[in-house]
């Protein structure tokens, strides 16, 4: 809720004010080596990290999480970091056994197991377990700054009132994001669409959005002939007036699902794929794919 987020905003600013340090430092000191695995934890942590230093990002250029093969490089990073957030083995299941390698001294966070984080299940026929795209959700992005803000002040104590006052200003602005968001979403909220795999299921329940399921029954798992049948039924019977795919995927297997049925092609970038890194990324995506739904269901079917 937006007045939750206000309501967490606040008690952080507090907090950053407290006296946890005697003064804040008059300049910044150059902030230890991090690392964030997806582009919009390292926009929230950038933007948290402002001021003292930039975190180093691993997956750039579309890759996939589900399906990343860790480089040399990043594994040098991942060796010289002192903190490391990721959302955990069931989105970024290359990173279990490198994290494990890594020594004590190296923090490494769990942003799904984060106090505070709603856990959603999957939506029937697509896999187990709880939905992994908790950043999808702006009351889940606070609850993960207010962790980054914890890690970041214990392992850099010279810059930790900046990094409070930082993730205090974060979070008032995902308040504003998130009541942003409900007013472009207004016009569709009734209108029902299906997406290319299940990842929108934090997204669609803080905004009260009607979708009709995943086309994918898992990650890099393609439906069969059984299920591309089923769902066309599904689009006609439903009336869903779209059908979103991801940059990183071809289309055609949507363009034949949706043939003849009246329902429009959508993209949908819950990654922020064609986004510049960095402290502005996450809002801009989040507004991006509340413009690209809005877009497709305001001239589609239904």
């Amino acid at each position: 809720m937006v007045e939750r987020l206000r309501k967490f905003s606040a008690i952080l600013a507090v907090v950053a004010g407290a006296g946890w340090l005697t003064a804040a430092p008059t300049s910044a000191e150059k902030a230890p080596p991090v690392v964030a695995s997806i582009a919009p934890v390292h926009s929230l942590l950038a933007g948290v990290m402002k001021g003292a230093g930039t975190p180093k990002l691993l997956i750039t250029g579309g890759g996939s999480p589900h399906a990343y093969a860790l480089k040399p490089s990043d594994a040098r990073a991942l060796a010289g970091a002192r903190a490391v957030f990721w959302i955990g083995p069931a989105l970024e299941g290359f990173l279990v056994k490198p994290l494990m390698g890594l020594t004590r001294t190296v923090f490494t966070v769990e942003l799904a197991g984060v106090e505070g984080v709603i856990a959603r299940p999957r939506r029937p026929g697509s896999g187990s377990g709880p939905d992994p795209h908790i950043w999808l959700d702006p009351v889940n992005a606070a609850h993960m700054i207010r962790m980054m803000v914890i890690v970041l002040a214990n392992i850099d104590p010279a810059n930790a009132v900046l990094y409070r006052k930082n993730g205090s200003g974060v979070m008032a602005g995902l308040a504003g994001l998130e009541g942003d968001i409900r007013e472009i979403l207004a016009p569709v909220r009734a209108k029902s669409f299906l997406v290319f795999h299940d990842a929108y299921g934090h997204f669609e329940k803080r905004f009260g959005l009607k979708s009709g399921g995943a086309v994918s029954p898992g990650p890099g798992r393609p439906p069969g002939a059984r299920r591309l049948g089923e769902l066309r039924r599904r689009i006609v019977d439903q009336k869903i007036a779209c059908v979103f795919t991801e940059p990183q995927f071809t289309p055609a297997l949507a363009t034949t699902l949706i043939e003849g049925t009246g329902a429009r092609l959508g993209v949908l970038d819950p990654l922020g794929v064609n986004l510049e890194p960095g402290p502005g990324l996450y809002g801009e995506l989040m507004k991006n794919m509340a413009r690209s739904l809005v877009e497709c269901l305001k001239r589609g079917a239904g």
